[in-house]
């Protein structure tokens, strides 16, 4: 099956192997121990069919010994890898054209930009619920400490703003003060503008029923006046 995965694609080069996931499995040594008859260091990808996660339903795995401190025996593990999905430039100018042909003429680009941030906001939940029982497991000691995990969330802790100094407290007011000043007179316009639209349509309601009473009474008036000429007609007959 390689031989002939290299005569049909001779441009493209095999680096792993991919399963349906959506986790770990017992077999998954085993079969990346057949790849590397073919390939030095292969790289395993889960594919969630399924995903109930914001982001890539893909993760890559490295396979790697682990050496442990206390000395003890090494054992064979999956080591994650960062991974992402990219297209080649016809691919992403294809994509594009079908992207004109099917745009939603109803989503507006405010919406749009709305939707994304809630999509980021779900998926930084998400690794931030996975950090959180990655640190009581470790702290219940039913997981061994990573320090390179360690070290990455500890990084990642240093970037967050020193909250206690007041002139950060007051930049971060400042700002959101600015932003809400922003959202009320969006609002105050809206409502403005609806209450405009509103006696606007009152009015135009009003002009509409005055004309149609006009116009009944004119009909009513043309009525009474032929009625009216055809009893004068009779009179005269009758004399």
């Amino acid at each position: 099956m390689y031989e002939m995965f290299k005569k049909v694609n001779a441009r493209e080069r095999m680096i792993g192997w991919y399963h349906t996931g959506p986790k770990l499995r017992a077999s998954d040594q085993e079969i990346n121990e057949l790849f590397k008859r073919f390939v030095a260091r292969p790289v395993m990808v889960i594919v969630d069919v399924r995903p109930n996660t914001v982001g890539i339903p893909t993760d890559a795995y490295f396979a790697v010994e682990e050496i442990k401190d206390d000395g003890t025996e090494t054992r064979k593990t999956f080591l994650h890898v960062p991974s992402a999905i990219e297209a080649e430039e016809a691919e992403e100018i294809g994509v594009e054209h079908l992207l004109r042909d099917i745009k939603d003429s109803t989503t507006t680009t405010l919406a749009t930009r709305v939707e994304e941030q809630l999509a980021s906001l779900r998926g930084l939940q998400s690794r931030i619920s996975d950090v959180q029982k990655y640190l009581v497991d470790v702290a219940a000691g039913t997981m061994p400490v990573n320090h390179q995990i360690v070290y990455h969330l500890q990084d990642a802790l240093n970037l967050l703003p020193d909250l206690a100094d007041p002139a950060v407290t007051q930049s971060f007011a400042a700002s959101t003060n600015d932003q809400m000043l922003v959202v009320y007179l969006s609002s105050l316009l809206r409502a403005v503008i609806a209450l405009h639209g509103l006696v606007d349509n009152k009015s135009t309601i009003g002009r509409a029923e005055i004309e149609e009473a006009k116009e009944k009474d004119k009909k009513k008036t043309e009525q009474e006046k032929k009625e009216h000429s055809a009893k004068s007609g009779g009179e005269e007959k009758g004399l």
